[in-house]
C-alpha cells in the first residue's frame, strides 16, 4: 500500500505543477465544465492509470479507480476556483488563499490514501 500512494503522490506533483503550467488549463477551472479543467483530470486519471497499471492493480478496478478520481479531483479543484474567486482570496496578500489551497491538496492526498487502501484491499 505504501508503494502505490508514494508512486500516486508522484504522479500528483507532476501532474499538479509541471504538466498544469499553462493557463488553458488552469485558469478557468472555477468555470463548471471548463474544457482545461476537465483537461487537467483526464490528464491526472492518466496519470493514476499508469501507476496503477505498472504496480498490476486489476484492469477493471483500476478502470474504476482511476474514473472516481478524476470524479473527485475535477470537483475539488472546482470547488477551491470558486471560493477563491467568490472571496476574491489571492496568493498574494490574503493567507485565505494559501489555506484553501492546502485544503485542496490534502483533499487530492486522502483521495489517494483511499485508492491505495482500495487497491490493496
Amino acid at each position: 500500500m505504501f508503494e502505490i500512494l508514494v508512486w500516486l503522490l508522484v504522479k500528483h506533483y507532476i501532474c499538479d505543477f509541471p504538466l498544469q503550467a499553462h493557463p488553458w488549463l488552469y485558469s478557468r477551472k472555477g468555470d463548471y465544465g471548463a474544457p482545461g479543467g476537465i483537461a487537467h483530470a483526464l490528464i491526472h486519471g492518466a496519470g493514476s492509470a499508469v501507476v496503477l497499471a505498472a504496480l498490476s492493480i486489476d484492469i477493471q478496478f483500476m478502470t474504476f479507480l482511476v474514473l472516481a478520481e478524476g470524479v473527485a479531483h475535477y470537483h475539488i479543484d472546482w470547488l477551491k476556483m470558486t471560493l477563491n474567486k467568490k472571496f476574491g482570496w489571492a496568493p498574494t496578500g490574503d493567507e485565505k488563499f494559501w489555506i484553501l489551497l492546502g485544503a485542496d491538496q490534502l483533499a487530492h492526498h486522502l483521495t489517494y490514501a483511499v485508492m491505495a487502501v482500495l487497491a490493496v484491499s
